[in-house]
């Protein structure tokens, strides 16, 4: 398919996007850097703060259904066999037959090191605060007022001053991203993780104003510590908000309001990760596939425009495909004797997914390698564990047979939470386009007066298969299923592209005239692509219109049928491919 010519000269993202920060939030990982960046930073959207030892908790968000339940064991059972005979391995119980003797599995870190052996060192997060010369705490403390305006409140309360005679060592009181994963579990803190499965994480032991005051730590930390951007000159930056399709209206505007309130960003502007990511791989319409950790969506976008009946949610990811990986090699007694929980010990979650991308792969007949395993036990040095893992392309069909996953269950808050009658999104349908009209692709679509959100518990070939079909019209389906495109983490996983397509195909209904479907390939890293769109739609989004500016944020928030309520990014698309295509 070919690719309409949407060269950007570098001078103009260099002087564009210098001022400009784009973050893309996700329930795992966030991914925020400058919008003249090649690449953005890619964090774990976790932070840890520090309690009491009596009020200690591993993690704060497990409410959850982690018990697998009878039924669900049943079911992945017969999902497993159902897979089992697509990739010609054998079945579960033909398994069992064959694996009367235990497998060999050592303790390497008991042998002498080989040379040929590179693990990446293990070191737990040191939890204390760095001491600071007396010294140079006195000079600090000479100079009035001096930087006080280069650092936020918040993170002001992590940095604890240390007595001229005092040896006691002083806690941290928060630690954000992967250092708050590798914290010790006899050390007082609580992992906290403000966004799970697509939506804020608010439930009743995790209230909405700490998971906001969660993501305002977080989002400052990454600000000032690895953008290097001070508090006091904030408001000569912009953000573009790069937004899951998962979210409501009211999260959207809480989120805005941490940007232009809080982080005090001078303005910002709201646009949806599928749309961001035509963008990002320079095309105009497109089958949009995102696989997240937690989530997976699917929409289609025609002429730069998302067209909103086309959106699924499915509430499974490549976190799951991990934690199947591990279920898997326990049933086949692979798995070293060691206690790995991927949901109340962080570290595990951290080991399972660099197993999953370093081995998992999608292809026919029995997929095995040799891996290293760790075992995290107290604060102690972790155990290595040398092991052979076997049926490796197991999991990752899990996303097209979700029993085999079994999703851990997540109590979602009232849905009188979401109740918002100010639509973040406008009615792009009804807008008037520069060069006179509407834009015609809207007239037979209905008119919702909320965003639909669709959550299916069905396959991700049966999802793509439904949401293209969902146009309704045959010669927009036939180019969307010629212009799939898999963004995400675990797109990366081998073999998935050619498991998409085959049994997309096979997923179309024998009364369709469909024959051909096709993958595109991604220009760059599927993970970064929607940031990589939202940095490409702020830099070539030279009038602004759409974009709201803190005071008027702060003073007037949204009001309905007022020139300044805030616009559909579909609005913003539709307008520079027009001004592209022109």
């Amino acid at each position: 398919m070919d690719y309409p010519k949407t060269a950007v000269p570098t001078n103009i993202f260099t002087e564009r996007g210098s001022n400009i920060v784009v973050i893309n939030p996700g329930s795992a990982n966030i991914r925020i850097g400058l919008a003249q960046h090649d690449t953005p930073f890619n964090i774990p959207h976790c932070i840890s703060r520090r309690t009491s030892q009596l009020q200690k908790r591993n993690a704060q968000d497990q409410m959850l259904n982690s018990q697998v339940t009878t039924a669900q064991h049943m079911e992945r059972e017969r999902a497993y066999d159902i897979v089992a005979s697509l990739l010609r391995i054998p079945f579960l119980d033909e398994e069992v037959a064959n694996n009367s003797y235990p497998r060999k599995m050592g303790r390497v870190d008991a042998y002498p090191p080989q040379n040929n052996m590179k693990e990446p060192v293990f070191t737990w997060t040191d939890v204390f605060e760095k001491s600071v010369p007396h010294s140079s705490t006195t000079a600090e403390e000479d100079v009035p007022n001096e930087g006080d305006t280069s650092e936020s409140p918040t993170l002001k309360e992590s940095k604890i001053k240390v007595e001229p005679n005092s040896s006691e060592r002083k806690y941290r009181e928060y630690i954000c991203g992967e250092e708050a994963l590798r914290i010790p579990p006899t050390e007082p803190y609580c992992l906290r993780r403000p966004i799970r499965r697509g939506h804020l994480n608010v439930s009743q032991y995790y209230p909405t104003q700490q998971v906001l005051e969660d993501l305002h730590t977080i989002w400052e930390w990454i600000l000032v510590e690895k953008l290097h951007i001070p508090h006091h000159e904030r408001n000569m930056y912009s953000a573009i908000l790069v937004i899951p399709e998962t979210f409501d209206n009211r999260e959207i505007k809480e989120m805005l309001s941490i940007v232009l309130r809080d982080l005090r960003f001078g303005s910002a502007v709201v646009h949806q990760e599928g749309l961001a990511a035509v963008f990002g791989n320079g095309l105009s319409t497109a089958c949009i596939v995102n696989i997240g950790a937690q989530v997976t969506s699917v929409v289609c976008v025609e002429d730069g425009v998302v067209l909103p009946t086309t959106q699924i949610s499915l509430r499974f990811g490549g976190e799951d495909i991990s934690r199947c990986l591990l279920w898997t090699q326990r049933h086949h007694q692979t798995w070293p004797p060691i206690r790995t929980d991927a949901l109340s010990k962080p570290v595990d979650l951290l080991l399972l997914n660099r197993l999953k991308e370093s081995y998992c792969q999608i292809k026919e007949g029995e997929v095995e390698a040799v891996a290293m395993v760790h075992s995290y036990e107290g604060g102690m040095q972790p155990g290595s564990h040398k092991t052979r893992l076997t049926a490796l392309n197991v999991p990752p069909m899990g996303l097209f047979y979700p029993m085999l996953l079994v999703p851990d269950v997540y109590p979602p808050p009232p849905r009188s939470w979401f109740n918002d009658y100010d639509d973040m999104l406008e009615d792009t349908w009804h807008m008037d386009f520069p060069g006179g009209g509407a834009y015609p692709m809207w007239e037979s679509y209905p008119v919702f007066q909320t965003k639909p959100k669709k959550e299916d518990i069905i396959g991700l070939a049966e999802a793509i298969t439904k949401s293209i079909l969902l146009t309704g019209r045959i010669e927009l389906q036939r180019k969307l299923f010629c212009s799939m495109q898999l963004i995400g983490g675990a797109a990366l996983i081998y073999g998935l592209i050619p498991a998409v397509e085959e049994r997309v195909l096979h997923a179309i209904p024998s009364h369709e005239a469909i024959d051909t479907v096709e993958v595109l390939q991604s220009r760059t890293n599927p993970a970064f692509v929607s940031w990589k769109g939202g940095a490409i739609l702020g830099i070539l989004d030279i009038s602004r219109e759409a974009w709201i500016h803190r005071e008027d944020w702060i003073k007037n928030g949204i009001h309905i049928g007022s020139g300044r309520k805030h616009k559909d990014s579909c609005y913003l698309q539709a307008q520079a491919m027009c001004y592209l295509n022109s």
